[in-house]
């Protein structure tokens, strides 16, 4: 039995997670957890999530849930899932890490913390997204450079970074089809007299509004034709499944960072 702690288990994500975790066999909810102070902190985590009561209270920290589990799940800002996964380290335990917006600098703290153990990290935990990913690189691969790439991304209004994670995911995965580096040829915003579009260049836009939960448009346009690869998620249960099953997957796994496509075995 994998036992997991659930950061921000009163939030949107948090709580979908620990409401889900009740459908996997081989999971058991043995920790949830808020930021210190909050108003929900000594509740029962089942009733905040809606499916009765669990006898696991809400903690205000990690290091107050940390040895009653296996395996943490973070959904929450790239400093608090630094931290989950600082105190995870020291104590042995797994972690899945479902935040975006890490930049390159956040990212040495979390490859160095995973040398010491397993960690599933990825920008989009729906196993549609990551069939996809596999997807747009044989389209990409296929077309070359003889189609102009532009990817279209909109979430809801909450969303603190753009582009999504998922949207910079595809963009680096059609980059290194058709190797390009994609920190040359991205272009994120188009405004004023821009002139023609260069041969190589990977669009990438982002839109904010309402409660979206989250859609990307991959545009492959072509003198007469245009390719168009969409995904549309209705349901944040799609992100807590993924995470769920990464966490089951990360049983017995030796200490490295590791993605959806490694728990989905597309790699």
């Amino acid at each position: 039995m994998t036992r997991i702690g659930v950061a921000g288990a009163a939030g949107r994500m948090g709580s979908r997670i620990t409401a889900l975790s009740k459908e996997y066999d081989g999971l058991q909810l043995g920790g949830a957890f808020e930021r210190a102070g909050h108003k929900d902190a000594g509740k029962d985590a089942g009733l905040i999530a809606g499916i009765g009561e669990t006898g696991i209270k809400l903690a205000d920290s990690l290091e107050s849930v940390i040895d009653n589990v296996d395996v943490v799940i973070s959904f929450t800002t790239v400093d608090a899932s630094k931290e989950h996964m600082r105190i995870a380290a020291s104590k042995g335990k797994a972690i899945v890490i479902g935040t975006t917006g890490f930049s390159k600098e956040d990212m040495s703290a979390v490859n160095e913390a995973s040398k010491k153990i397993p960690c599933v990290m990825s920008s989009n935990m729906s196993m549609g997204v990551n069939l996809l990913l596999k997807v747009l690189q044989d389209i990409t691969r296929a077309l070359g450079d003889d189609y102009d790439i532009e990817i279209i991304e909109a979430h809801h209004r909450m969303k603190k970074d753009a582009p999504s994670g998922t949207a910079l995911k595809m963009a680096q995965v059609i980059a290194d089809a058709v190797d390009r580096n994609l920190d040359e040829v991205g272009v994120y915003a188009r405004k004023g007299i821009i002139g023609e579009r260069t041969k190589k260049e990977i669009g990438i836009q982002a839109i904010r509004a309402g409660d979206i939960v989250g859609e990307h448009t991959v545009i492959f346009g072509g003198l007469g034709e245009r390719i168009e690869v969409v995904h549309k998620v209705s349901s944040r249960d799609t992100f807590a499944r993924g995470a769920l099953r990464a966490a089951l997957w990360l049983k017995g796994k030796p200490a490295g960072l590791y993605d959806m496509q490694d728990v989905l075995g597309l790699k």
